[in-house]
């Protein structure tokens, strides 16, 4: 995700207090109707608001204009995140204002979709294009046949690594996370003020544990829009646990920086090789160029390490879609809108990768030539797609919670209290598990592990 990625990526703001009628809201959360389809106006083109904050969107915005004569898009930046956030979920609550297309990231969608604010575009031809996006990401967009959201860019994560610093100190590529503690080991004891790497601890890394946890095969949530209030939490399974154990130990010996994301210590430490390699997602290469102009050509891209070796499990750092709110006067106009802003459009997406640094979720454009091959001169001319390609196929299906907020500001807390020796790491997950089952009730939900 990005906008050199971080506003959007490696932001969490506090957790804004659930409205008291969200448990009478949850017993008729599943399905929702958009407003009345007036169809093109005679006097000319249908014009839909959308919401976004994508790089460069205006090149996008206006090629969309350009190559459709009977829709056109007015593009507002109404904030970036949870800015953007606040402002829809005041306009859904009041009942007008909000826009008739709005970007939102994966994780928000459950929230939103909560409380009927989202268009089920299936209704509209939506699910004609279930084929053309990695199922993961198409998962989390839709529930059967009803279609909530259409995926735009992911996060598939990998390892970024200094290549002279592992050639300075003779570190090995590590395929696997006990090779990843071998060299962090081996890096910190020639150089006590290097780390191998930073461990997201802060708020705005939230996202990147939950997908080292995906990866490792956590499962925090299981559900169905169509069944809530009904929800499974069981954010201390075995691969949650596997994570927190293992960084914890890292922490504890002092063997990776605990620095939070998003502060200039962070970005100097990417600068000036205190940390050997940065694993990010997708969108890392356009944020890591940003903040490191001038390590340039000095990076590499390699697979995530992997808890077993030859595994290829793999994990998500981010994503977002567009939707149509339930306010749009034109949901069959909006839809398309949503479909085809980027949708397969080839132009628009040149835009989204070579200047937003996107990372697509659209089959054709995701395994398409140009992007698989594409060299960047700030990775040494590495076509670095070939490593998050296979990674973003590579990703099983995953389900976000109603109360994603709430989930990661209370693991972002017990992670501090770890760090800070208050709590012992393998007590992070279960104190998790007890405060976010405890929250998601007294909510309405009914819990299950």
């Amino acid at each position: 995700m990005s906008s050199t990625r971080l506003p959007r990526s490696l932001r969490r703001t506090a957790v804004a207090t659930t409205s008291a009628a969200l448990a009478g809201v949850l017993l008729a959360a599943c399905g929702s109707s958009g407003g009345s389809d007036s169809g093109s106006s005679s006097s000319g083109p249908v014009h839909i608001k959308v919401w976004a904050w994508y790089p460069d969107f205006k090149q996008v915005v206006d090629e969309f204009n350009k190559t459709h004569k009977d829709v056109q898009v007015d593009w507002v930046q109404a904030g970036v995140g949870q800015d953007e956030y606040t402002k829809l979920k005041t306009a859904l609550k009041a009942g007008q204002g909000a826009p008739d297309v709005v970007m939102l990231e994966f994780q928000e969608l459950p929230t939103i979709q909560l409380t009927k604010g989202l268009l089920d575009m299936g209704k509209y031809g939506a699910n004609a294009d279930k084929g053309n996006y990695v199922s993961w990401a198409w998962n989390q967009s839709s529930d059967g046949d009803h279609v909530y959201a259409i995926p735009v860019d992911g996060g598939p994560m990998a390892m970024m690594y200094r290549a002279d610093l592992f050639k300075k100190y003779n570190l090995k590529v590590p395929t696997t996370w006990a090779e990843f503690k071998q060299e962090a080991v081996k890096l910190h004891k020639a150089d006590p003020n290097a780390y191998l790497t930073d461990f997201g601890s802060d708020e705005t890394a939230a996202g990147w544990r939950q997908g080292l946890m995906w990866q490792a095969g956590s499962r925090p949530y299981t559900y169905s829009a169509s069944k809530l209030p009904d929800i499974g939490v069981n954010l201390n399974d075995a691969g949650a646990k596997k994570v927190y154990d293992y960084w914890g130990d890292l922490v504890k010996n002092k063997l990776v920086d605990t620095t939070s994301y998003a502060t200039t210590d962070f970005y100097n430490g990417l600068s000036t090789g205190k940390y050997a390699t940065y694993i990010a997602a997708g969108w890392g290469p356009g944020y890591l160029s940003s903040v490191a102009k001038k390590t340039a050509g000095k990076w590499r891209v390699a697979p995530l390490p992997q808890w077993t070796a030859g595994g290829s499990d793999q994990g998500d750092w981010g994503g977002s879609s567009f939707a149509v709110t339930t306010q749009t006067k034109h949901p069959k106009e909006a839809t398309e809108v949503a479909r085809e802003l980027f949708g397969t459009s080839e132009a628009a997406w040149k835009i989204g990768i070579d200047q937003a640094y996107l990372f697509p979720l659209s089959n054709p454009i995701l395994n398409g030539t140009y992007f698989k091959q594409k060299k960047y001169a700030f990775f040494g001319g590495q076509q670095i797609n070939s490593v998050f390609v296979p990674a973003a196929n590579g990703i099983s299906t995953f389900d976000w919670s109603p109360f994603q907020d709430f989930a990661y500001n209370t693991d972002t807390s017990e992670v501090g209290k770890a760090i800070q020796g208050q709590t012992d790491w393998s007590a992070v997950n279960d104190n998790v598990q007890s405060q976010v089952t405890s929250y998601a009730s007294k909510q309405g939900f009914k819990v299950s592990k």
